[in-house]
């Protein structure tokens, strides 16, 4: 199997989803369950040749990639990890019109080996669409390490399509799948599916309205159109009717002849949701049927291992606690391992910064040129990459390992009673933990969630988890004012420890906005959703720090750089802009100032959160620049210096908490709203996500600065 560029031709699909291709690819729709491993069958087969976008009209991201077999150009397209076909969500509702309208040539269904019953109840709804399907048995190696025998020719036999297994991690199989693959595009593996039968009230139902289905165009089974219909989707009806610019229900035998059949449904004592009850009940029958004729399991207790290992991360009492226990070793992973390379690459980036102003010098450049350019534009940039990208760096493969290994959705089962409590859904668990990465990434993950209600309330609280540009901020404020500079080796716990409790509050603080939106601009009930517990798998280490640092580290940052470059030339022109005789900065922090001591902080501080808009990173530089008077952004050289500096300038440990307080709960940063914005496709929700949590930030600073003062604590 070779692989090549992607083609320069271009044509369209009657499909929701517009493709890149010429005449002589071959389309592949690749299906499959959650944590199936189609991802890495579909990484397997495409390599580099590959490229995301959104599906036109919705939130949710497809992937497309080329490969080529036996000198055959064929085009992949990944679809939504789906349970079913039926249309309960979003992601259901695209990979059931990408099979039956986007014209693959063959649709390849991924199951897991190691819980192959319960995969083949989309196997089945697949193969009632159409017959062009190749089922992709993933994971044998699991299988063969929990026992599990599966007689492939069997489940070929049964199921009427080939079969093939594969170890995609490892790579096998996957040059047999193309074979097959490739023998059902070219019409040289001929199917023998058998439909699956209902009761006999049912079966005279489809067979009066399948005749009437002649407009139903080849390739899309009728028997299934004529059972949708009967089960009365109307988005299949809308689908169909934006695929084929025709409408099923003008057709007027057809229409009669679902009249009639549904009321043989009804005099039979089926109403639509008895029907679907049916059909899922005979699905899971037929599934069971064929596993007892093609799966041997020789160890019973083949689940033994992750059942015990369940039993304490997932438990009532100690799931949360061992959950947050991890959560701490990670940020303190993040907190040490992030200090020398970030030092390193400052000083990499500053030398660029000294090389750039000994240009400028050569070529006489005016100093204004030089200020803007080198002093305000690439020392802004350079802040940012060096205390962005190695906690990014970090975080980010950690995280993924986490998700690798299978523990997220743990997270999401122990959380999910809370904001089930908040009114919210449970997937906003893992939305959450995706922003302590990049708020951005947060808010972009959001969209697993289905409900758009439930989605809009995540969008709005995902800022109340500190993402990794407000890390530095808050470890410098906690290790100068709380946990103790030059502490010994447990400084570093400390701060961890510290941070975790601020990280609990933020939590907190998501599940109570939550609430209050859902009873009051959201109102609605939570959503239940089917949360699948995958077995527990080795990471693989390449894969995750290839995946991280390109898809998630590198791409934050891009946004992060592209939103800092602009604002280091605001920031360099505030300060170096005179008014009378003082800079626009002081103006503006002297404006704030009443304000600011008002929240228990100052104007400059305040006035570091507003120009930090662009990222959180720049807050405290922007801070130094107005306690010094300097005219660029600077950083001292060790927090017990810069511990000095503040206490000069008036801060107490009042002054500190609030400042974590503020960072903690403030507007997002321009990135994320930009997100926001283009998630939401709504300036209202846009500016309600910036007012939200600065109210909230506002009022708790407020309230815990005059306590102090009124207790005499300051």
């Amino acid at each position: 199997m070779g692989l090549t560029s992607q083609s320069t031709g271009a044509g369209v699909l009657a499909s929701p989803l517009r493709l890149e291709r010429t005449e002589k690819d071959r389309i592949v729709a690749l299906a499959g369950n959650p944590n199936v491993g189609k991802s890495t069958v579909f990484n397997g087969l495409t390599g580099l040749n590959q490229h995301t976008g959104n599906w036109p009209g919705k939130t949710v991201t497809h992937a497309q990639g080329k490969a080529v077999h036996q000198d055959k150009s064929f085009i992949l397209v990944d679809l939504p990890g789906t349970y079913s076909l039926m249309a309960n969500s979003v992601e259901e509702e695209i990979a059931r019109d990408f099979i039956c309208f986007g014209q693959p040539h063959v649709t390849v269904v991924v199951a897991d080996a190691t819980c192959l019953e319960r995969n083949l109840n989309l196997v089945l709804q697949t193969l009632e669409i159409t017959h062009r399907v190749v089922v992709c048995v993933n994971l044998l190696d699991e299988a063969q390490k929990k026992k599990i025998k599966i007689n492939l020719k069997e489940l070929s036999r049964l199921l009427g399509v080939p079969v093939i297994g594969a170890s995609a991690r490892s790579g096998k199989g996957l040059d047999a799948l193309m074979d097959a693959v490739h023998a059902i595009s070219e019409g040289k593996t001929e199917t023998k599916v058998q439909s699956i039968t209902y009761d006999t009230v049912i079966e005279n139902a489809l067979d009066r309205i399948e005749p009437t289905l002649q407009t139903v165009p080849a390739g899309l089974s009728r028997r299934w159109v004529a059972l949708r219909l009967l089960d009365g989707d109307k988005s299949l009806l809308k689908a169909f009717n934006e695929c084929f610019q025709k409408d099923l229900l003008e057709n007027v035998p057809l229409v009669a002849a679902l009249q009639e059949a549904r009321e043989e449904l009804s005099q039979a004592g089926i109403d639509s949701n008895l029907l679907r009850d049916k059909i899922v009940s005979r699905l899971v029958l037929r599934a069971e049927e064929i596993c007892r004729k093609a799966v041997c399991y020789e160890n019973k207790l083949y689940n033994l291992r992750d059942r015990k290992v369940d039993k304490i991360l997932t438990s009532r009492t100690w799931g949360i606690p061992s959950m947050l226990l991890l959560l701490a070793v990670i940020f303190w992973l993040t907190i040490t391992g992030a200090n020398y390379p970030s030092s390193l690459l400052a000083t990499g980036l500053f030398w660029v910064e000294e090389q750039l102003a000994h240009f400028m010098e050569s070529i006489a450049a005016p100093a204004w040129v030089s200020g803007l350019f080198v002093e305000g534009m690439w020392r802004t940039l350079a802040w940012v990459v060096s205390v962005m990208l190695p906690p990014m760096a970090i975080f980010f493969p950690l995280f993924t390992l986490l998700e690798d290994l299978g523990y997220l959705p743990r997270i999401a089962f122990n959380l999910d009673n809370f904001f089930k409590k908040a009114c919210t859904h449970g997937k906003q668990a893992l939305t959450m933990c995706m922003g302590f990465g990049c708020n951005a990434a947060g808010v972009i993950g959001c969209r697993i969630i289905d409900s758009p209600r439930e989605r809009l309330i995540a969008t709005l609280t995902n800022n109340f988890v500190p993402c990794n540009g407000r890390f530095p901020t808050l470890i410098a404020l906690i290790a100068m004012f709380f946990a103790g500079i030059g502490a010994g080796p447990f400084s570093s716990v400390t701060s961890a420890l510290i941070l975790l409790g601020v990280i609990v509050l933020g939590v907190m603080m998501t599940l109570w906005i939550s609430k209050l939106l859902s009873k009051t601009l959201l109102k609605g009930l939570p959503s239940s959703f089917t949360l699948e517990l995958p077995p527990y798998r080795r990471p693989q280490i390449g894969r995750v720090i290839i995946r991280s640092v390109f898809d998630r580290t590198l791409f934050v940052l891009g946004r992060a750089v592209a939103v800092a470059a602009p604002a280091g030339l605001v920031i360099w022109v505030l300060a170096n802009v005179t008014l009378g005789d003082r800079t626009l900065l002081a103006h503006f922090s002297g404006f704030l100032d009443p304000l600011g001591r008002l929240m228990g902080m100052d104007g400059i501080i305040l006035m570091a959160f507003i120009l930090g808009l662009p990222a959180n990173e720049i807050v405290i530089p922007i801070m130094l620049m107005g306690y010094l008077s300097a005219g660029s952004l600077l950083e001292l050289d060790s927090l017990s210096q810069l511990s000095s500096l503040l206490v000069a300038n008036g801060w107490t440990w009042v002054t500190a908490l609030c400042v974590i307080l503020f960072s903690l709960m403030h507007w997002p940063c321009a990135t994320t709203l930009l997100t926001i914005r283009k998630e939401t496709q709504s300036l209202k929700w846009t500016v309600l996500a910036f007012v939200i949590p600065t109210l909230c930030g506002f009022v708790l600073c407020t309230l815990v600065a005059n306590l102090a003062r009124l207790f005499g604590l300051v």
